[in-house]
């Protein structure tokens, strides 16, 4: 039912102005629009709405993710912006904050004005695929 329809990614904000300096400057988000309910930013072609809101508690997980192609690039440039990755103790991560997960992938994690906890991602290397053994490679002769 859903499959077909595009994905609008929701976060709030209790410091509108701040997060569209954050969100627009710092991260280079384009701003769509800002009315009196929400920032309205296009992020590769997702929608992000970040409600404005009285009071807001964020939530002690990641609230917002983005998959680069190169994580320390992404993260020494945003470094320079002054962006500042967190530091987890239960988990090993580099000197640039990023840590790597059993798959290979890559994961540097940072928080907005509001404290949403934000996240780079990068993909693990694919898994080589076994070689066929001589039983699949024989099966597959015979369907041909």
């Amino acid at each position: 039912m859903l499959r077909t329809g595009r994905i609008t990614a929701f976060i709030a904000s209790a410091m509108p102005e701040r997060a569209k300096q954050f969100y627009r400057d710092t991260l280079g988000l384009h701003l769509v629009s800002d009315d009196q309910f929400a920032l309205v930013f296009d992020s590769g072609g997702v929608q992000l709405r970040i409600q404005k809101l009285k009071a807001f508690q964020p939530h002690s997980f990641t609230a917002l993710g983005w998959q680069v192609s190169d994580i320390r690039r992404s993260v020494t440039a945003l470094e320079k912006r002054g962006v500042t990755f967190e530091r987890f103790n239960f988990m090993e991560q580099d000197a640039l904050g990023i840590w790597v997960s059993p798959s290979g992938a890559k994961v540097a994690w940072f928080k907005d004005p509001d404290g949403n906890l934000l996240s780079l991602g990068e993909s693990g290397r694919p898994e080589k695929r076994s070689q066929p053994t001589k039983a699949r490679r024989q099966a597959r002769k015979r369907r041909a």
